[in-house]
């Protein structure tokens, strides 16, 4: 397998595991802070590799209406103070090809949300600055399917990246994760990183929102990692009733620690890990 470089660690087959976490959008300062300092806290406590995520601009909400973020200037100023405040590599969304090279200079990982995996010149401009890119399976996809994601990395000049689980669609809100896609995505010979909670996503379920059910992230995420990932992705929130995005699946930052033991020791024991 094709491990990744992050930061000053490493990703993939016979590395700790990896988390990428932090609350949906960039809401403010102070807020990531405390939660980016609390879960790389909890991180060093349990000898995970942390990853700090937060998206300066949600382009794909449900309405016209709903909080998008501070945008690419200002967020990209943002992301670069908390990279600098919590010493921990970054990972942020691009949805447009514009996009990429600025916030390569500020991001360790380029992320291209499920909506737009398939988008070929948004895959190119992320694997041209030479950042880790992070694709998320679409909802629509089969993980067969994400072959071609790859394949148009490589051809793009791509070999660091990862391939993300985050559930399918078959309408009427619900998401379901087929747990075959995690080993089928790997066949690949890439990390993967397993998504547990847009995964209890509900897309559009309040109408103009999403809903979401978090009391299922545990169960997800025990079940993928018995199945065998590299990497985790959560977002998380200090008060999730507060959050401008994606509250109904966030999970709780004083809930996480208990989470990520669990996680953390199904992983070593798959992994052999010590």
């Amino acid at each position: 397998m094709n491990k990744v470089k992050v930061g000053n660690f490493m990703i993939g087959e016979g590395e700790p595991l990896a988390l990428l976490a932090g609350p949906c959008v960039l809401e403010g300062m102070d807020r990531c802070l405390l939660i980016g300092h609390t879960i790389k806290e909890i991180c060093q406590r349990l000898g995970i590799n942390y990853v700090f995520k937060a998206s300066f601009d949600k382009a794909n909400r449900s309405s016209f209406h709903s909080f998008r973020g501070p945008g690419l200037e200002k967020g990209l100023e943002m992301l670069r103070g908390i990279k600098d405040e919590l010493g921990v590599p970054v990972v942020t969304d691009i949805h447009e090809t514009y996009q990429a090279a600025p916030a390569a200079e500020v991001a360790d990982i380029l992320q291209i949300p499920a909506f737009l995996c398939r988008q070929t010149d948004l895959l190119h401009a992320a694997a041209q600055t030479g950042r880790v890119v992070n694709v998320k399976k679409g909802q629509f996809l089969a993980p067969e399917d994400m072959r071609n994601v790859v394949d148009k990395l490589h051809e793009s000049g791509c070999d660091q990246m990862m391939l993300t689980e985050r559930g399918a669609s078959f309408g009427y809100h619900n998401l379901v994760v087929d747990m075959r896609s995690l080993p089928i995505m790997r066949s690949f010979g890439y990390p993967v990183v397993f998504d547990g909670t847009h995964s209890v996503q509900l897309p559009g379920g309040n109408g103009t929102t999403s809903a979401g059910n978090r009391e299922y992230v545990e169960y997800l995420v025990r079940a993928a990692a018995g199945v065998g990932i590299d990497a985790l992705f959560l977002e998380v929130h200090d008060n999730p009733e507060e959050a401008l995005s994606d509250g109904a699946n966030m999970v709780y930052l004083d809930k996480l620690e208990s989470l990520l033991k669990d996680a953390l020791a199904i992983h070593k024991y798959v992994h052999h890990q010590a």
